[in-house]
């Protein structure tokens, strides 16, 4: 039996997976050159960006903005929401997405998650549902589609908008629709780390006239761009500025062109890289099938594909003879696959909810009273045990890699598994 590599053995892989983010040259020489020319010239990258980002996802119109966070808040605001209105979302999700709720005015109402999935499940939606929810988030966590036709079904008995956040899930799929456009609006980041990177900003997405119109006026502090754009596109094109004077109570969030410049060479890249990525995560999937304390979260079929952003694993450590997760994590990076163990604690237990400092009561969005108390004992007794025990994560480019790769990610499991009398010294 081989040893472990950390315990002083060789490693099942020594090469590298492929590098991300990866800028062409094409791309490298259109940014220099947009880095000398400025703001100057009536042609705008952005413009462009928006237009070609919305076509490849399947909807009308796109909306840039400077990160992921100001999609998810513009997004919101688009949606005119009452302050104060409930916001149903995952606790296995990012801060952006609850700070993006507490900042547009409104508050987070946590539904715990599918255990097998890592999604938020329709049976806590419904849970969770009061006289004041507004709308309905659904995080495509790393990537997998939520199961949306539940979501749909239950935001149109209650007559509330779904807002997508997909910074995880560029390229990703719902029944062979692209995710983001699904719901009334879907919600972007465009960071280096992320499917589809621009260096930074984020955007929007959306089908609907009224959200897009309100979308670029909050966005962009009501700036004269957004009549360049309604040119582009026709939208609103019975207005004109001289009719508006700052109509609504936006922010400075617009897309740097710089963003545009690097984007706009990814989106044509973005199909087969997805493409990629839903094929070996199928396939390291099945390789994991017979592995008894490692399993694969649950893809459903109507998650048609998989942007794996990162590819989310579950961990038992009984069948390791009781190895603690970091200490699996440490072995799995010694033999060349890197990982992580993902989110460490459900976003309900964020220090802010707990209002040690009264941050909370500060922002929160409801005059004259407390915030709620429930956030300390929220019922998400399968995010929590997710975060605390199971969750192990692939990253971006790993799931780039050839099937050999993924052979190889079964490979260190096993050896670890085989060896795991070694690590006894090395426990995390």
């Amino acid at each position: 039996m081989a040893t472990l590599a950390l315990a002083g053995g060789n490693p099942v892989r020594t090469t590298p997976f492929p590098e991300w983010p990866v800028y062409n040259e094409a791309s490298i020489d259109a940014l220099t050159t947009r880095l000398r020319a400025g703001d100057r010239g009536e042609e705008d990258p952005v413009i462009a960006f928006e237009q070609t980002f919305a076509e490849a996802c399947g909807a009308r119109y796109g909306v840039g903005l400077n990160s992921g966070t100001s999609a998810l808040e513009v997004g919101l605001q688009a949606l005119r929401l009452d302050r104060g209105a409930e916001v149903i979302v995952s606790p296995i999700t990012f801060f952006a997405s609850v700070s993006a709720i507490l900042n547009a005015g409104c508050v987070p109402v946590f539904a715990d998650i599918d255990p097998e999935t890592y999604n938020i499940a329709p049976r806590a939606i419904e849970a969770a549902l009061s006289s004041r929810t507004g709308a309905i988030m659904s995080v495509h966590f790393g990537g997998v589609s939520c199961d949306m036709e539940a979501i749909l079904a239950i935001a149109s008995r209650r007559g509330v908008p779904v807002i997508e956040d997909a910074a995880h899930a560029h390229g990703g799929t719902w029944k062979h629709r692209t995710l983001g456009s699904i719901g009334a609006v879907g919600c972007f980041s465009f960071g280096s780390s992320k499917n589809l990177p621009a260096g930074g900003g984020g955007g929007l997405i959306t089908d609907d006239p009224v959200i897009y119109e309100r979308a670029s006026g909050y966005g962009e502090l009501n700036h004269p761009r957004r009549q360049r754009r309604r040119a582009a596109t026709g939208v609103g094109s019975v207005h004109t500025a001289a009719q508006e004077f700052f109509p609504y109570a936006s922010g400075n969030r617009r897309m740097h062109p710089v963003h545009a410049v690097l984007g706009l060479p990814q989106i044509a890249q973005l199909d087969a890289q997805t493409q990629r990525r839903d094929t070996n995560g199928r396939y390291l999937t099945g390789l994991l099938d017979d592995v008894a304390g490692v399993v694969a979260r649950r893809q459903d079929s109507f998650a048609t594909r998989a942007a794996n952003h990162v590819y989310v694993l579950r961990y038992d450590a009984q069948a390791f003879g009781g190895l603690t997760r970091a200490t699996f994590v440490e072995a799995l990076k010694a033999e060349g696959i890197p990982c992580q163990l993902g989110y460490l604690r459900p976003m309900h237990h964020a220090d802010l909810f707990a209002d040690k400092d009264g941050e909370l009561s500060r922002v929160w969005p409801r005059v004259g009273e407390k915030p709620a108390a429930q956030y300390s004992t929220a019922d998400c007794p399968h995010a929590e045990r997710a975060c605390a025990d199971e969750m192990i994560t692939l990253p971006t480019n790993v799931l780039l890699d050839s099937t050999e790769g993924m052979e190889q990610i079964l490979s260190a499991i096993e050896k670890i598994q085989a060896g795991q009398h070694e690590l006894a010294a090395h426990s995390v």
